[in-house]
């Protein structure tokens, strides 16, 4: 997951008018003191950062790129600030940009630490018994090498009550190593997703009024799905994870881009005929994150 921000820049010749004077506001109307000023002592260091900048008390070491753009843009990734400029934008300017953007900077750094100290909690362990997102609910791995199993088949078993786990029976031997066991998990729910998927876009491609040609499978680290004018379909197989309407967002997404190849209003629009909550459904993919699959 990547959270961007453009700073669009006044022409170099166009000065920015002096700020009217005023007397300091005093009491309770006293502004807000940043927010870079009053967090305790951080430092952020991006593995690729060539750049150091002090915000308030939040030090920060940024990747800093230029290239062929009009903007000033930052972007706040799981390594860190990403800044990237114009040719002709001093280092100046662009220490002068991040710093009125302090406050943004300092909290997107945080919330992105904060997730991903939580993706580290929920590092799936690989071992007899594992349990992994399905469907919104659970889905429990069990080894079993008895004679009634072919081996390295798997087989489903649903949970009567609808409260416990899903049970995934696995062929495998009980001291299987945990990257057999990975790999028998993924594989099992790669096959119910190619189904799956399949079965979902054969639905809304009709109420579109689209079709599509070909459906892949994507392990991509940070995209839920393409599409391409030729109707070529991807979707990221840990979609399977989520709930169905979760997934059914992301299809009819797709689909809709079969008939709008952007994200302007009449993309969204499209989106709405057949999922006028789409809304919600992808607020739900955004904040809800799933554990580091390795």
């Amino acid at each position: 997951m990547q959270l961007v921000l453009d700073l669009f820049e006044a022409p170099q010749s166009q000065a920015a008018p002096p700020l009217p004077t005023s007397r300091p506001l005093q009491g309770p109307h006293q502004p807000a003191e940043p927010l870079a000023h009053v967090l305790p002592k951080a430092q952020f260091t991006h593995p690729r950062a060539t750049r150091r900048i002090l915000l308030g008390a939040t030090d920060v070491a940024y990747a800093f790129r230029r290239g062929k753009r009009r903007t000033i843009g930052m972007a706040v990734g799981p390594d860190g600030l990403e800044v990237s400029a114009p040719t002709w934008v001093t280092v100046g300017e662009v220490e002068s940009a991040l710093r009125q953007k302090a406050d943004w900077i300092s909290r997107k750094l945080i919330e992105m630490g904060e997730r991903h100290a939580q993706m580290g909690a929920q590092r799936i362990v690989w071992c007899d018994g594992v349990v992994v997102p399905y469907l919104g609910g659970e889905l429990q791995a069990v080894l079993d090498s008895s004679s009634a199993l072919k081996k390295n088949s798997a087989q489903f078993e649903s949970a009567q009550d609808g409260l416990a786990p899903h049970t995934l029976r696995l062929g495998l031997p009980l001291h299987a190593t945990p990257e057999q066991i990975r790999d028998a998990v993924q594989a099992w729910l790669m096959r119910q997703a190619k189904t799956l998927f399949t079965e979902r876009l054969h639905h809304f491609a009709p109420l579109l009024n689209v079709q599509w040609q070909r459906l892949s499978l994507s392990s991509a680290a940070t995209r839920w799905g393409s599409a391409s004018s030729s109707g070529a379909i991807r979707l990221n197989w840990r979609l399977v994870h989520h709930k169905l309407d979760v997934i059914d967002y992301v299809v009819a997404h797709e689909l809709s881009h079969l008939r709008v190849m952007d994200h302007s209003p009449r993309f969204w629009d499209t989106v709405k005929t057949v999922m006028p909550d789409y809304a919600e459904r992808r607020r739900v993919l955004k904040n809800e994150p799933l554990p580091p699959w390795n």
